[in-house]
């Protein structure tokens, strides 16, 4: 079970996605914060990463987290700001993860986008990530395109 997963799938077994959503939802619980400054009353990316704990515990169905995952994805389009957007997007993708692993390999890229003109503080969570991934992940996620 904690082998190195394979680059080319895309979905992984379920104890794969549950292992990599925890990764996921921690990166996207630091990003909330992004979203939540321009958007304070919209739960749905909030409502997206409850959802991807609660497949973690085995508490909700696939495609339920499927559904707030979109929801994320629908607050990101509402949303102005560059670093709102991009938060947004990394709580979606984190949910997504549970039905997909490949969605863990979003969560860096739109987390670089959440810092326009801010390198430094992008490169420090971006730094953050790839210290915190399962070390079997990290291939899967950062070279697995």
């Amino acid at each position: 079970m904690n082998s190195q997963p394979d680059d080319a799938d895309l979905r992984l077994s379920e104890h794969d996605r549950r292992e990599l959503v925890e990764w996921t939802v921690a990166c996207a619980e630091r990003m909330l914060p992004f979203f939540l400054e321009e958007r304070p009353d919209d739960r749905r990316p909030r409502e997206a990463l409850d959802a991807a704990q609660a497949f973690i515990r085995g508490e909700l169905a696939i495609d339920e987290v499927r559904e707030r995952s979109f929801g994320s994805h629908a607050a990101a389009r509402e949303a102005s700001e560059a670093s709102a957007i991009a938060a947004a997007r990394v709580c979606g993708q984190a949910a997504a993860v549970a039905h997909m692993a490949g969605h863990a390999r979003q969560v860096p890229r739109y987390t670089a986008k959440a810092f326009p003109g801010d390198r430094e503080r992008r490169d420090e969570e971006l730094a953050w990530q790839r210290q915190r991934v399962p070390e079997r992940f990290d291939q899967y996620v950062y070279e697995g395109d």
